[in-house]
């Protein structure tokens, strides 16, 4: 048995391990000028191969990192869209801006519609549903709105 390994041992030595790591080569350190000469290309040899595969672990890291950070803004984007459902029914009414402004006020704190997107939709969505003679009056009351909603938010925060 003994023999046996003493024979394994100097087949590796002579045509030299092709395995990075094996259970076979083991790596010494040694005090001496005879083994430093001789162990300093394989001391070379893994080092490189030892960088190459801290190299490439790095890689791996930085590319799953920027993968998750490509997900969360997607999902981000994604999570951000509101679905609003909103239904137009016809009236009559002999105030059109009262009636217009508590709809607008009703519509953007039910939906709790804060972002200028989401306002530009809502503002889209009254102008186009209703008949042109509005329009100016829509452009108006949806001002008022806005700035006693959110102006009046940031002077009492």
């Amino acid at each position: 048995m003994q023999g046996s390994r003493e024979l394994k041992k100097q087949k590796l030595q002579v045509r030299g391990c092709k395995k990075a790591f094996c259970c076979s080569c083991r790596l010494s350190v040694s005090s001496s000028d005879e083994g430093e000469s001789l162990n300093s290309n394989r001391f070379a040899t893994i080092s490189s191969v030892a960088h190459a595969m801290v190299q490439e672990k790095l890689d791996q890291m930085i590319r799953e990192r920027r993968e998750a950070r490509h997900e969360e803004k997607r999902k981000a984007r994604r999570d951000g869209t509101k679905f609003v459902l909103m239904v137009a029914a016809e009236k009559s009414t002999y105030d059109p801006r009262e009636d217009f402004r508590r709809s607008m006020t009703e519509m953007i704190a039910a939906n709790r519609i804060y972002e200028t997107k989401d306002l530009r939709s809502l503002l889209n969505y009254y102008v186009s549903m209703n008949s042109v003679e509005y329009r100016g009056l829509i452009l108006e009351v949806f001002h008022e709105v806005c700035t006693y909603m959110f102006l009046k938010c940031k002077y009492h925060s």
